[in-house]
């Protein structure tokens, strides 16, 4: 069921299939470029809820919080 929002956001259900299969809707996956063989990540917190995220784009975030609680970690020796 799709929604309808300003152009640069989407809401819409999906339904997950019998193998815990989703698809990303059509209008998603133009919005963030997303083609077939990327690589994506899914982040999950019980309470907050679920995410998906361009693998690449969360490598670099990864990468600099990792660098940053190291250099944390440093001061405090």
């Amino acid at each position: 069921m799709k929604m309808k929002m300003p152009k640069d956001k989407f809401l819409s259900t999906v339904r997950m299939g019998d193998k815990g299969q989703i698809v990303i809707p059509k209008e998603v996956r133009e919005m963030f470029e997303i083609e077939p063989g990327d690589n994506l990540m899914l982040l999950a917190d019980k309470e907050r809820g679920i995410a998906i995220v361009a693998f690449d784009g969360m490598m670099d975030f990864m990468n600099e919080a990792t660098r940053q609680a190291m250099g944390k970690k440093e001061k405090e020796q």
